[in-house]
């Protein structure tokens, strides 16, 4: 099939994107990658009446630190994220995350904005976002304002995002010294939807754990962070043991924030991957090395 008619505008800027949006409302839709929009436009279960191309906004399309905080532009490419010096050294969960999204011809067209705005609750990169606790840049008609990743999901494909608005950068914590982390997924076959991930990251002092996040996708419309089972982790000193108990907490916690019998062996099966993952990240922070493949 084909997409339905639709309106081409190639943005020359961010302020002509916003008011474009601000006129035109829910009839536009933002075109970067195209990854998700233009299968869903082909099979015409998307129908904007306007296309704004960004891909000519090279402002959008950068890496910057600035002290703990790593800038990443909402044009910048999946495989940027998952094969770029900058992202890979100061922030490594998130090239881990994005090095599992689909295949090569995917990674080197689709955006991290894309990715965020679409909010597909199996996306790699808003579980990561959740677990690090990133902030979300975006822009609107007045000004730009930052959400909490844990706001910016709302449910099924819907973001905090409002038809005037758009996603321009996204700023990541830092992983520093002493932090370690790790993103794992489960999916049917490489570069298929995951059925279920994990992203998570902890602090340590000698061998305490005196920091934890736990975010998992998968399992209800958004990426869902894991407090209490987190939280359980403090001021103990790490094990196999101490991370497979976990990972039955982070079972427990899952299956009463979803629906069970619609979810079926989820829950489950994300406690088998926290447990592997909070392994590693604790590998990770004490600078031991972790086995090949992780």
């Amino acid at each position: 099939m084909k997409p339905a008619p639709f309106e081409y505008v190639k943005a020359r800027s961010v302020d002509e994107c916003v008011d474009i949006l601000e006129r035109r409302g829910a009839e536009a839709k933002i075109l970067s990658g195209g990854q998700s929009l233009v299968p869903l436009m082909n099979l015409r279960l998307a129908r904007p009446e306007v296309l704004v191309d960004v891909n000519g906004l090279g402002e959008l399309a950068y890496v910057r630190r600035d002290g703990g905080v790593l800038e990443v532009g909402a044009l910048t490419r999946h495989c940027e994220l998952a094969e770029g010096a900058a992202v890979q050294q100061s922030c490594p969960l998130v090239s881990s995350a994005a090095s599992r999204i689909g295949y090569p011809a995917i990674r080197n067209r689709g955006t991290l904005g894309g990715s965020l705005a679409h909010a597909d609750p199996a996306g790699e990169l808003p579980c990561a976002c959740v677990a690090l606790g990133a902030e979300v840049a975006v822009r609107g008609p007045d000004a730009e304002r930052r959400v909490p990743a844990g706001d910016f999901f709302v449910s099924h494909f819907t973001t905090s995002l409002v038809a005037s608005e758009m996603v321009v950068a996204v700023r990541f914590p830092v992983i520093g010294p002493g932090q370690g982390w790790a993103f794992e997924e489960f999916a049917r076959k490489t570069g298929d939807f995951a059925l279920v991930a994990v992203g998570a990251l902890v602090a340590l002092g000698g061998t305490t754990v005196e920091g934890a996040s736990i975010a998992v996708s998968g399992l209800g419309g958004r990426p869902i962070r894991l407090p209490a089972a987190a939280s359980a982790l403090l001021g103990e000193t790490w094990s196999d043991e101490l991370m497979v108990a976990t990972g039955a907490a982070v079972t427990a916690e899952v299956a009463a924030l979803v629906d069970e019998p619609a979810e079926g062996f989820r829950p489950h099966v994300a406690g088998v991957l926290a447990a592997r993952a909070l392994r590693d990240a604790c590998t990770r922070a004490t600078d031991e090395e972790v086995p090949r493949g992780k």
